[in-house]
């Protein structure tokens, strides 16, 4: 019988297991090949006339996105034979908005893919909790294994967090240049994130029911 693409639930019996910094590394990948692309467009556009044609840098930068987006969740689904929810929103947003932003040839689209994502994953998160279910559980049970409180408590402050990046977003993207936003989409966003996580360490001490990052033979 054909595996479930979608992932079914954390710990689901039978889940297979991917290297959390290698999960990491899929995520972020994306980010830094449009980050890199918008840097360097017009070179990229100069040794392929065919991306010149797209448009300026934020256009061939988006086009190699959405490539990079679709073949992180490609290696995703060929370790693992599912593909992970939040990243797989992420990756239609990203596809859907894209294209919009290359048809209509206008970048106010992809500057809100930011908002959109996180907006949603914040309705998605708030508002699995209103129902009782910490759907955090889905991104982070590989890397650590937490009560259900635990798993309550750290769904709330994620789906508050996304709502704050959408906000961030909002702001940049209005009031600053598309370089800016760009830096600030890649090399801000992440920073802000990281210290974010470090900042729920007590709590996943707290509530863990094994130890944290346990490295097994």
């Amino acid at each position: 019988m054909a595996d479930r693409i979608i992932e079914k639930a954390p710990n689901a019996p039978g889940k297979r297991e991917i290297n959390p910094l290698l999960k990491f590394a899929l995520e972020l990948g994306p980010l830094v090949v449009f980050f890199f692309a918008n840097s360097r467009g017009d070179q990229i556009a100069s040794a392929f006339p065919a991306l010149g044609n797209l448009g300026g840098p934020l256009f061939v930068a988006t086009a190699l996105f959405m490539v990079a987006t679709v073949v992180a969740l490609s290696v995703s689904y060929a370790l693992t034979r599912t593909l992970p929810i939040m990243p797989i929103v992420s990756g239609l947003v990203v596809v859907v908005f894209g294209t919009l932003t290359l048809w209509l040839q206008d970048e106010v689209f992809i500057k809100m893919k930011p908002t959109i994502v996180n907006g949603l994953f914040a309705a998605i998160l708030l508002g699995g909790l209103a129902f009782g279910k910490p759907l955090l559980g889905y991104v982070f049970d590989q890397a650590f294994k937490l009560d259900d409180a635990g798993w309550h408590k750290l769904t709330f402050r994620w789906g508050w967090f996304f709502v704050v990046l959408a906000i961030l977003n909002e702001v940049v993207w209005r009031n600053f240049s598309t370089d800016a936003w760009v830096a600030f989409k890649v090399w801000g966003t992440m920073p802000i994130t990281v210290l974010f996580m470090l900042a729920q360490f007590p709590l996943l001490k707290r509530h863990a029911t094994e130890p944290l990052f346990d490295k097994k033979a």
